[in-house]
């Protein structure tokens, strides 16, 4: 064997253990990586749980505070809300709530901005389920043209997550399920459905303030024809709108709900 083979033969020796060797420790790595994935996954899903846990508990203790008094007839019913209890917990205190057949019967809050309640919950605790609050930007003063709803998509369906229930045909096409109650400290309100939807996120729709007549019947119209499911009822410019929207459960789009304030529901 010639000096050139011999130093050839050793030459391929070293780079296959050095390739190994590079290859183990790239094995190391990602199994580290992965290992650190399921780590933070398994946070996450114990996190959730454990803060949706606390909201639901939260909930139940803050329907204390509700009292739905039955009529004759579903629409004679009488929702008082002890707003001046519940301000007493939380200032941010501003609404109550629901969306039949859904499970969307809350107290709504209201922040300086629209970032806080989404990391916390009525008890201005963090809490990465968030809780269900109105746009800073409305007044809830019974002047808003469109007061905006937000709240989280969650996989145990409280806070928002059952908002995406109005979007099957089979939820929309039930009359009793196109009413939803709002109640502020100005009064009792209904509200009629008039479009669901899902869009890409934007802020067209979470409009609250116009500057004219002309722009807010054209944003009325255009939110209507949006809408996947006729709901046949008619929206003018001269109607109030309540605006409900989340996120869908990849979180890439919107899911949207718009209702007309019906006449002589105050």
């Amino acid at each position: 064997m010639t000096l050139f083979k011999t130093i050839l033969i050793i030459k391929i020796g070293d780079n296959m253990k050095i390739r190994k060797s590079v290859l183990k420790t790239l094995n190391l790595i990602l199994t580290l990586v992965c290992i650190a994935g399921i780590v933070y996954s398994g946070y996450h899903i114990i996190e959730w749980y454990k803060n949706t846990q606390e909201n639901n508990n939260l909930k139940n203790e803050l329907s204390k505070s509700i009292e739905v008094v039955k009529g004759k007839k579903t629409d004679d019913e009488k929702i008082n809300i002890d707003f001046e209890n519940l301000k007493q917990q939380n200032p941010d205190t501003v609404a109550y709530i629901k969306v039949k057949n859904t499970n969307i019967d809350y107290i709504v809050v209201r922040g300086q901005d629209n970032s806080y309640y989404l990391k916390h919950n009525f008890n201005k605790e963090w809490n990465i389920a968030g809780w269900i609050f109105a746009d800073y930007k409305n007044r809830l003063d019974d002047t808003d043209r469109n007061i905006v709803v937000f709240g989280h998509d969650t996989k145990d369906g409280s806070m928002f997550g059952t908002l995406k229930e109005t979007q099957n045909i089979e939820w929309q096409e039930k009359k009793d399920n196109q009413i939803i109650d709002f109640v502020t400290e100005m009064g009792q309100y209904k509200y009629q459905i008039f479009s669901t939807y899902i869009v890409e996120p934007e802020e067209y729709y979470i409009n609250t303030n116009f500057i004219s007549v002309e722009e807010y019947k054209e944003f009325v119209n255009t939110i209507k024809v949006r809408s996947t499911y006729d709901y046949k009822v008619e929206v003018n410019e001269n109607d109030k709108i309540l605006t409900l929207s989340s996120c869908t459960p990849n979180g890439t789009k919107r899911v949207v709900v718009h209702a007309k304030r019906l006449e002589n529901s105050k």
